[in-house]
């Protein structure tokens, strides 16, 4: 029988930074004067009472030792538990429960997708909360992406256990050392975010909320206009720099870091998504110019920043890209399901997938001709593993069902 013990200490922690977490929304309130603050430390206090209790009731002999099943469900478990306390105070301040929780999820998972309407006009506390669950989300994605998905070997994510150095053994002292590593790189990349947008012309609260929706991936803005209410050339060139940022492999920033200066030049996954970015870029950026509603630099500033919004999952919008004509709608439904790199923040497929689907059918085309043919499969100038392919071909299959199955139901 599976002790679950573990997952529930370890879901009182979580508990806990939430109960933190909340109590930035609330001094925020408190600092303009809103009564809403009230709502968010009595969330807090709720979230920190549930964390401590299951902390301690499930407090564990020694070291925390996980099981494969017992990592499943953590992984699983731990959005849901961050989505429910972290809609609390939405429901506290009138939105009904499916809405609140819906909100919840999709920050907290870097979604997106709102249903709240009027946001020039929301509490100060609603929006930094929103923003805040989204940055959290981040950084979570990017933990469970580069600590807990090679080993659960989901969707070819086997790979980049052997992509990392000696510096990332599982050993707990060096897990630690990688946590904090991503923890300081993702503070520093949102500083350095929201400074630009500060000097670039947004007001001091619309920097750190758009920082940290941007560098998440997230998208959520404090404007019903998202993007486009800043009109600012600067803005979305700043805007479009950290959405790469965010979606490019956090583990090859802190091998970077660590005297690795070419780690991120030389790596195959970051090459094929500049580069994919760029040529979409350019693609649209030209179509828009023909059509002759634009100067040239204007629809590359328009291009790549709604390209790279849409291809990183963030899902700002700076323009109306539904009136750039048909091809162009169908370009970016494509771009959809593109994804930035493994170990990032951006959700969809991932751009490594793509490159090894290519490598496979690639392959086996050759072998159709030279049946006999030897045709080694490499990535990063090294033989893939032998199960991910499989691995790779079942989560495409997976998500793709998944996509037909719920566009049915929706």
């Amino acid at each position: 029988m599976l002790d679950i013990r573990p997952v529930i200490h370890l879901m009182g922690l979580l508990c806990c930074c939430v109960a933190v977490a909340l109590c930035v929304p609330a001094i925020a309130d408190l600092i303009v004067g809103s009564e809403d603050w009230q709502n968010f430390m009595v969330a807090a206090v709720l979230a920190g009472f549930c964390g401590v209790t299951a902390t301690l009731a499930a407090l564990p002999d020694g070291k925390i030792r996980l099981s494969l099943r017992h990592s499943f469900l953590v992984t699983a478990l731990g959005w849901v538990v961050v989505a429910f306390f972290g809609a609390i105070p939405f429901y506290s301040l009138g939105f009904s429960l499916a809405d609140s929780v819906f909100e919840s999820m999709s920050a907290i998972t870097t979604t997106g997708s709102t249903i709240f309407s009027d946001l020039d006009s929301m509490p100060v506390g609603v929006l930094l909360w929103r923003a805040v669950l989204q940055w959290i989300g981040g950084i979570g994605i990017i933990a469970v992406a580069i600590l807990m998905l090679p080993m659960l070997r989901v969707g070819g994510a086997q790979l980049f256990r052997i992509e990392r150095s000696d510096e990332f053994s599982d050993s707990p002292a060096n897990t630690m050392s990688t946590i904090i590593w991503l923890i300081a790189i993702y503070i520093a990349l949102t500083a350095m975010c929201g400074s630009l947008f500060a000097f670039f012309g947004m007001s001091g609260f619309d920097a750190a909320t758009h920082a940290m929706t941007t560098l998440s991936t997230g998208g959520y803005s404090t404007h019903d206009s998202s993007f486009g209410f800043f009109d600012s050339i600067g803005l979305q060139w700043v805007g479009t720099t950290f959405m790469i940022a965010g979606a490019l492999p956090f583990y090859l920033y802190i091998r970077t870091l660590r005297g690795e200066t070419e780690a991120l030049v030389l790596d195959q996954q970051v090459r094929g998504f500049i580069q994919f970015l760029i040529l979409v870029s350019i693609f649209i950026a030209v179509w828009l110019y023909a059509r002759g509603e634009m100067g040239f630099g204007e629809a590359l500033t328009l291009s790549a920043f709604n390209v790279t919004s849409i291809v990183t999952t963030t899902g700002f919008a700076s323009a109306d890209y539904t009136t750039w004509g048909h091809g162009a709608v169908g370009v970016f439904l494509m771009l959809m399901f593109v994804g930035g790199c493994s170990g990032s923040t951006s959700g969809a497929i991932k751009i490594y997938r793509h490159q090894i689907i290519y490598m496979i059918v690639r392959a086996y085309l050759r072998r159709l001709f030279s049946p006999n043919r030897t045709i080694p499969l490499l990535y990063n100038g090294k033989p893939l593993p032998d199960d991910v392919p499989f691995s790779i071909l079942a989560f495409l299959a997976a998500f793709c069902a998944t996509v037909t199955v719920f566009t049915v139901l929706l």
